[in-house]
């Protein structure tokens, strides 16, 4: 078929895909800044006794942790994962494909990369930073609270707040989070207007406008994440 077959198709596989786990990173980021607004109103840490979902009393994390617990995001999983998966072959194969082109067109790539974001002239390096990450940050969480849930494997904790202090308490994991943030900024900086170019939904007159919504996109995500890790380091360390 031509869209698995030809670099446009790639590409536009590429594209869906990505807006696939922009959303879900606005979701996510949004949870976990719950956390941070539990700071301020004093539910931070507060967890029924009960194991049920959205029990009276738990915190907005929890609540929010609580929704990420439905069957409709149970189904919603392997859908995800499969999007992750797509997007990380399809990137590879494009980065290699990029890396002979420019092999044949040395000097025209090196005028382009000159016009360039440095985002978007390594693209390929984010990803592997931001995928290396990922699966860290999988280990500390999805597979102590959904994995438990979902299939039986592990032990399920119940409080999402102990999980966030025993992982951001130490200084050394709050900074390469927030080394990780960073690259996941440069890569959705990028990634978000290309995303539009690559379907069509881009002209000279929206491309800038895209490229400015997509640096704000970015920053409201990973200006999330990063309170979200702040916060509990300063939680885990009784600093606030």
């Amino acid at each position: 078929m031509f869209i698995f077959n030809s670099s446009i198709g790639k590409k536009f596989i590429q594209a869906v895909s990505g807006a696939f786990l922009i959303l879900f990173l606005l979701l996510h980021s949004t949870i976990n800044f719950f956390s941070v607004i539990d700071s301020f109103t004093g539910k931070y840490g507060v967890v029924a006794a009960d194991t049920e979902l959205f029990s009276k009393g738990d915190g907005l994390f929890k609540l929010g942790c609580d929704f990420m617990s439905l069957p409709i995001i149970d189904i919603m999983v392997p859908i995800l994962a499969l999007g992750f998966l797509i997007h990380i072959v399809y990137g590879i194969w494009l980065s290699v494909q990029n890396i002979k082109a420019r092999g044949a067109v040395k000097y025209a790539v090196r005028n382009k990369a000159q016009t360039d974001s440095w985002g978007s002239r390594n693209m390929f390096v984010l990803g592997l930073v931001i995928l290396g990450c990922i699966f860290i940050h999988l280990t500390d969480f999805w597979a102590k609270m959904q994995l438990p849930e979902m299939f039986g494997v592990g032990v399920f904790e119940n409080n999402p707040y102990l999980l966030l202090n025993g992982l951001f308490g130490k200084w050394w994991v709050l900074l390469e989070h927030l080394i990780w943030f960073a690259a996941v900024w440069f890569h959705l900086t990028h990634g978000f207007w290309s995303m539009f170019q690559t379907v069509g939904w881009s002209g000279r007159k929206w491309q800038k406008r895209l490229k400015v919504i997509g640096i704000i996109v970015a920053t409201i995500i990973c200006l999330a994440f990063s309170a979200t890790a702040i916060n509990a380091f300063l939680q885990a360390n009784a600093i606030i």
